[in-house]
């Protein structure tokens, strides 16, 4: 495909987050905050061995997102493989499947992943990742991306990596601007992601601490970036992709007094969007509860006293205490 029109520019991303972006997490965020452009599933390990079926990818991608040409439109399909795996099975369902966007995980600093050549090991080595990219390019007909980092150990082949993956087909690039090595360490530096759109000629997409709608502004401004990818952000904010485009773009002031505002506001959205999809897939309470304590790890960082606030939603004993904290929370 030569026309890259998966999402259109200045797009904004909700990213693949392993043990998040499941099918109940994604149909929730595109009730609730459709501003976000597009969504991904939280990758699939494509496995070395055993029986791979059209089952498991529909499953993993959604059924009822599947079934949604509408919600199709807004979700991509991640993989995450090896050299041994069995990419080409998964590729050929994917294909039969006519999903739209696949995507390559070349980023994840797992020590598990990589320690099997997957993830962000192999931009360390060149000849198993043409391999791999170019057995995707050649049975893949849809919009194939990667989401990758500057480096495995340093930023030495980081040029190298780019021409290699925009030499194979790959069609739009996802840069987070740290190393392997750095993990989620210091500040993301976006020279990167400025070199990499002046390195290549597909879209390059940003990613890497863009925490609030000034960074989206600032990093479009400074590195000219065709579209951003939020993670960490995203679970802070779930709402950001709305300020964004709600305020900043009509060039209002976004002050402290009116994010906590929204804050208030939109807890409570979330949660009960996540509820009833959590609910339409009869999750019972302890994995409920369980789910709603770990996004609570950073929403709360906008309140004077958001250590104390914190620490009762994750000391909570039942998913109806964690709710009838967050009804007293609004006020």
């Amino acid at each position: 495909m030569n026309n890259f029109d998966v999402f259109p520019k200045k797009s904004l991303l909700f990213a693949p987050m392993e043990g998040i972006t499941d099918e109940p997490y994604r149909i929730a965020m595109l009730k609730s905050f459709p501003e976000w452009d597009q969504f991904f599933t939280d990758f699939l390990r494509v496995p070395t061995v055993g029986k791979v079926t059209e089952k498991m990818i529909l499953e993993h991608y959604g059924e009822r997102i599947y079934n949604s040409p509408d919600w199709r439109k807004k979700n991509s399909f991640q993989i995450l493989t090896t050299p041994r795996a069995q990419t080409e099975l998964v590729v050929d369902i994917l294909e039969s499947l006519k999903i739209d966007h696949l995507d390559l995980n070349l980023g994840c600093p797992s020590k598990k992943v990589n320690s099997h050549y997957g993830g962000a090991y192999l931009l360390s080595n060149h000849e198993a990742l043409k391999k791999i990219l170019d057995n995707i390019r050649s049975r893949f007909t849809g919009h194939f991306t990667v989401k990758m980092r500057v480096g495995y150990r340093d930023d030495k082949n980081f040029s190298e990596s780019l021409k290699l993956i925009e030499d194979a087909g790959v069609e739009a690039v996802t840069l987070h601007a740290r190393t392997r090595d750095q993990l989620y360490k210091g500040v993301a530096d976006w020279k990167y992601i400025k070199e990499a759109v002046e390195t290549i000629n597909i879209p390059l997409i940003g990613n890497g601490d863009i925490w609030v709608a000034d960074d989206i502004e600032n990093i479009f401004n400074e590195t000219k970036c065709h579209s951003v990818m939020l993670g960490r952000s995203a679970l802070k904010t779930p709402w950001l992709a709305k300020i964004y485009k709600d305020y900043l773009f009509e060039g209002g002031y976004i002050d402290d007094t009116y994010l906590l505002y929204e804050r208030k506001k939109y807890l409570e959205v979330y949660f009960e969007s996540l509820l009833a999809e959590y609910r339409e897939v009869e999750w019972h309470d302890n994995l409920i509860l369980k789910r709603f304590k770990s996004f609570s790890r950073n929403l709360f960082d906008d309140y004077e006293d958001f250590e104390s606030i914190r620490g009762l939603f994750l000391r909570s004993e039942s998913l109806g205490e964690f709710l009838d904290h967050l009804y007293r929370l609004k006020g």
